[in-house]
């Protein structure tokens, strides 16, 4: 497929799962793609994976991705390499809050609301006035089952994928009509981010889902770029749960 020839992505936290996958599949469907991340000896080998003959079609920006400078320089740096922002995939997250909510470090959670709701209404705010109020898009949010269901241990990371649910609906009211804001919410997919939900234990923890096994990043990948895509055109405010059946399933 090529109907994203022509057409720039900005993936935030992308040198690997899900944010990753997501790149590969715009750049295997004609698009270009600027992806961030922390750490550039990370961001060059993504760059590589994704552009491996060096045309230019992938680029990358070093930051935090609730950092303003950084978030103001990477849309700078897509809008000077594409002269466009078609799509924004903001797929960044942290979680350094692991356990009972009771117990928890109140700094740690202001850092999780911070990366995974703050920053993506910045980065939504800089898509919008360098390119996308004028002329339109698509911006695609990387929730997670947990935003939809209570559940421990990593309840601060569950509160903030539901506020992101939310502010997706939010948006995806006050951008229209010509930008079109939805989510993807995951269950477990097998990504170093998610390992300490699966490691050493997946076959227990595939078990409890219809499907009998956990996603992948192109499992992802796939539904995020139709979300993205003309075919959807008529979608917007809405999440997608992609969870191998566990939500029907009433598994933990």
């Amino acid at each position: 497929m090529d109907d994203f020839k022509g057409r720039t992505a900005l993936v935030t936290g992308a040198t690997r799962g899900i944010g990753l996958g997501i790149a590969a599949e715009i750049v295997a469907r004609g698009g270009n793609v600027c992806i961030t991340a922390r750490k550039p000896d990370e961001l060059e080998e993504a760059v590589k994976t994704l552009d491996p003959d060096g045309s230019g079609r992938a680029i990358a920006a070093r930051g935090s991705a609730d950092d303003a400078e950084h978030q103001v320089a990477a849309v700078e740096l897509v809008m000077e390499q594409f002269g466009r922002l078609d799509f924004l995939v903001n797929n960044a997250a942290v979680n350094p809050q692991y356990g009972p909510m009771m117990e928890a470090d109140l700094g740690a959670v202001r850092k999780v609301f911070e990366v995974n709701v703050t920053a993506v209404l910045a980065w939504t705010q800089q898509a919008w006035r360098a390119w996308m109020q004028a002329n339109g898009g698509a911006v695609l949010n990387v929730a997670s089952v947990g935003g939809l269901r209570a559940g421990s241990p990593i309840g601060a990371y569950n509160a903030s994928k539901a506020a992101l649910i939310h502010l997706t609906r939010q948006l995806g009211m006050e951008m229209g009509p010509n930008v079109r804001v939805n989510a993807i919410a995951p269950a477990v997919v097998k990504t170093k981010f998610a390992r300490a939900l699966y490691e050493d234990r997946e076959d227990e923890v595939a078990s409890h889902y219809p499907l009998k096994r956990l996603g992948t990043p192109e499992d992802t990948a796939k539904l995020a770029a139709f979300l993205l895509s003309d075919d959807a055109s008529w979608i917007t405010g809405e999440t997608v749960t992609i969870d191998g059946g566990i939500m029907v399933a009433g598994g933990v």
